[in-house]
């Protein structure tokens, strides 16, 4: 099956990629020349457990009664993930997997969906036009119109959408934003020697052959450390997007993730065999995402100021001559783990499970293909407790009365939840607390004493306040 680009755009309740849902999403699917084959736009209804951010409402602007007209999260989530994972779909955003790929792996992971095979399975995978193009703003800054906001060049969608007169609708509408995104990418392949080599690095294995191609710096005792230059968006416009790192090597319990130190940071040579996590800077990395790696070529390092790079030659310098220092470091953050925090709620311990195993998979499936009254029988079934609960929580949100005594305990003690203001309340995998009634009745207060408005955020934040009084 030839292969084809799904540019695609959510919209969401807020910001928590566990415990936030998708509102809106669109999308338009394209062949490898950028012609439209097909769109997709969406409208989801609130399931009855997520709180929606205020700040996030008055952002986007869509409005509940809108929201009323939409349809079940469930049936959307369902066919998103067919989307996704249509043979050979390359899926990408503005940003997309900086935000919206893992907000989609937890709604997938929430909705008992494989969360992972949109990346690899039946040769599909995933990109990003972020970082694409940053690459372009670096080394073929003719191709756009730029936009400049308080004197820096600023790189928001809408932003470039305004500054190259795309025609799309209003921004923070996801069928706008799909539609900038491709706008975007027809101007980028205008330029296709770049844009080839920008798609490549979200190539696990072209990654691979590049990180052979780095240079060298030095050699101690049998370990090779090379050097690069990472681009990415988040490290800023005053950066130029880039900075110089050293390779540490891999992760010894995050097999994925690689390691790399930043070289242009005055702090590292302050750094002691007891102290490096206040004097050294990392980026961790996985293949085929951003950031993304080049090569320490001099065309590369054209927008590196002759002070960065030549404080990163004294710090490779200062590195080698330490090489007990330099040890310590890969062994403090190759064994790094995250926090593991004591109260993670059922629907953010993606991270905590093993992957399912075939058989679970299928009993996932045919959870999904049962009659409501039948569905919490084929629960019972699943090994995973936790599962079994994520099971009990779809049928409250979507089929309440096929709950038996149980199971609508437990769904109502979820319900509960929502209400507390205690600490011990269920949090995500970072420790962050899923949104309750009270504090978001505290947040929608805060902006109307303290954030300008116009009227239709006014509007929209009295309609969420007596929705959050009638819960």
């Amino acid at each position: 099956m030839p292969s084809t680009y799904l540019f695609y755009d959510i919209e969401t309740t807020g910001l928590n990629k566990c415990f936030d849902q998708v509102l809106q999403f669109a999308a338009i699917r394209t062949d490898l020349s950028l012609h439209e084959l097909e769109r997709y736009d969406m409208t989801v209804q609130l399931t009855s457990d997520v709180i929606p951010a205020p700040e996030a409402m008055i952002t986007h602007r869509l409005r509940l009664s809108e929201l009323a007209l939409g349809r079940a999260e469930l049936e959307v989530i369902r066919e998103i993930h067919g989307l996704m994972n249509t043979p050979s779909t390359i899926s990408l955003g503005y940003n997309s997997l900086g935000f919206d790929d893992e907000f989609l792996r937890f709604s997938f992971y929430r909705h008992l969906l494989s969360p992972y095979t949109h990346q690899y399975a039946a040769q599909c995978q995933r990109m990003d036009l972020y970082p694409i193009t940053v690459l372009y703003y670096l080394f073929k800054r003719d191709t756009l119109h730029w936009p400049h906001v308080d004197g820096k060049t600023n790189l928001q969608l809408a932003q470039l959408s305004k500054a190259n007169h795309w025609s799309v609708g209003p921004a923070h509408r996801a069928i706008s934003d799909a539609e900038a995104a491709l706008s975007l990418a027809h101007q980028l392949i205008q330029e296709r020697t770049l844009w080839d080599d920008a798609v490549s690095h979200f190539d696990k294995k072209m990654e691979g052959h590049r990180y052979q191609q780095l240079s060298t710096v030095f050699t101690v005792g049998n370990k090779i450390y090379k050097e690069a230059l990472l681009v990415q968006g988040q490290l800023g416009f005053d950066l130029c997007y880039q900075t110089p790192v050293l390779s540490l090597g891999q992760h010894r319990h995050y097999k994925n993730q690689s390691l790399w130190l930043r070289l242009d940071t005055e702090q590292l040579q302050k750094t002691t065999l007891n102290d490096v996590a206040s004097t050294t800077v990392i980026l961790r990395k996985r293949a085929g995402e951003q950031p993304l790696l080049l090569p320490t070529h001099r065309r590369f390092l054209m927008h590196l100021s002759h002070e960065r790079q030549q404080l990163a030659l004294e710090n490779k310098a200062w590195l080698q001559a330490h090489p007990d220092v330099l040890q310590n470091i890969c062994d403090y953050y190759q064994h790094y783990q995250y926090p593991r925090w004591e109260h993670v709620d059922i629907d953010a311990a993606l991270y905590d499970l093993d992957f399912p195993t075939p058989h679970e998979e299928q009993l996932f499936q045919q959870f999904h293909k049962t009659p409501p009254q039948k569905k919490e029988n084929i629960a019972k079934q699943f090994p995973n407790a936790l599962r079994q609960q994520q099971a009990i929580r779809l049928l409250g949100r979507y089929d309440p009365d096929a709950l038996s005594a149980e199971g609508r305990e437990q769904w109502l003690s979820h319900l509960r939840d929502l209400h507390t203001t205690l600490t011990t309340c269920p949090t995500d995998y970072r420790g962050n607390p899923r949104l309750t009634v009270p504090t978001a009745i505290t947040q929608l207060t805060k902006l109307k004493t303290h954030h300008p408005l116009d009227a239709e955020q006014e509007a929209i934040l009295n309609e969420l306040e007596r929705y959050y009084r009638s819960l």
